[in-house]
């Protein structure tokens, strides 16, 4: 049943359920208070979750676990969840359904991975504590295993990783005497020497930039394994062509930004067809014009195939971040030196993961047996 009883704010499924305090002296949330707990999760993580929740309530409104009349709308979320709660109090058995039909529509383990986290983030923001998990994983272990018999699982699409080759052939297919070749030149040479994450990449501001005479120190102040916002510095050296160097090819944006009145907010921001910078977005994005992380990925994935790369891979924002790890693994880098570069964990299945894609050729243990 719901430990914590408290009045939900029931404008966002994701803002926690504080105990109550009513009586003598109690104390309210402040506006602010509530801002920020609603932006303790990251926009992007906010909007999928959402769905996600969304369509779970959905489908147990039509199998007659909650009132159709409590989904109204988004805002009413937070109404439904509660609502189902109090009609079931353990939902163990319902999400553990909900998994299970989600593995029958052939829906993608990650995919049910993140309804699954999407459901429990919402079940302890209503102040019901932990939801119960064994008997979905135990569904969608079972439902891994059935793919992988029959071969539905064993291919995974991954993110193409950009190499150096794929980089110089990218930067080529540029135009870097308009203001959109210079902003994209800077924003892909950025991306992979930071081994940055979309998200990373559209939240840099002009100030997060510090030349010295080693190159440029890049604040990267907060990321999606960095929950508390501690943020990292990296230091990108000199390179040895001036197209692919990651020093040069900032300061040739920055001149271009000082050119247009912009020396502070945002480091990359949309451009409009007459030329315009910073305008305000007609879809996602805020106010500034600052670039999103979809945005990010466009760009990556235009550029990739103006370039006449693969166009069967997987070109992604994701495929600047791949490519870092790859390349400076390859070339003798210290994987823990990797991960702290780009902001991996020390011991990162992910990039463990990369660096096995490298090594499966390169450290072949069959590769001087003599066979």
């Amino acid at each position: 049943m719901i430990e914590n009883p408290g009045k939900p704010d029931t404008s966002d499924p994701h803002v926690p359920v504080l105990p109550d305090d009513s009586g003598a002296g109690a104390v309210e949330l402040s506006a602010s208070t509530r801002d920020r707990l609603r932006r303790a999760m990251p926009e992007s993580t906010r909007r999928a979750y959402t769905g996600d929740l969304r369509r779970f309530l959905a489908w147990s409104a039509d199998r007659k676990l909650l009132a159709a009349t409590v989904l109204t709308d988004d805002e009413r979320l937070a109404d439904g969840m509660q609502h189902l709660l109090k009609r079931h109090g353990d939902l163990h058995v319902i999400v553990t359904e909900y998994v299970s039909a989600l593995a029958d529509l052939g829906r993608a383990p990650a995919t049910i991975e993140r309804a699954l986290a999407a459901i429990t983030a919402a079940h302890r923001a209503a102040g019901a504590g932990g939801l119960r998990t064994d008997g979905p994983r135990q569904v969608l272990r079972s439902y891994r295993r059935d793919r992988a018999s029959t071969g539905a699982g064993v291919r995974i699409r991954k993110a193409a990783p950009v190499t150096i080759a794929a980089l110089r052939a990218m930067t080529d297919a540029l135009d870097r005497n308009s203001l959109v070749g210079i902003r994209d030149t800077a924003l892909l040479i950025l991306g992979f020497a930071l081994g940055a994450r979309r998200s990373e990449l559209a939240a840099l501001d002009i100030a997060d930039l510090i030349f010295t005479a080693e190159g440029v120190q890049v604040e990267v102040r907060t990321s999606k394994t960095d929950r508390d916002s501690h943020g990292r510095t990296a230091a990108l050296p000199y390179g040895a062509h001036s197209v692919t160097c990651p020093v040069r090819t900032a300061q040739t944006w920055l001149a271009a930004l000082a050119d247009h009145d912009r020396s502070s907010g945002p480091l990359f921001v949309r451009i409009d067809r007459h030329g315009g910078l910073g305008r305000t977005p007609t879809g996602r994005g805020s106010s500034d014009g600052r670039l999103t992380g979809q945005a990010v990925a466009q760009i990556v994935a235009r550029t990739a195939t103006a370039a006449g790369l693969d166009p069967k891979a997987a070109w992604s924002g994701h495929s600047l971040r791949r490519g870092f790890a790859t390349e400076t693994y390859r070339t003798g880098a210290d994987p823990l030196r990797i991960a702290r570069a780009g902001g991996w964990k020390d011991g990162s299945a992910t990039l463990l993961g990369y660096i096995d894609d490298v090594d499966r050729w390169q450290a072949n243990p069959l590769a001087d047996v003599g066979l």
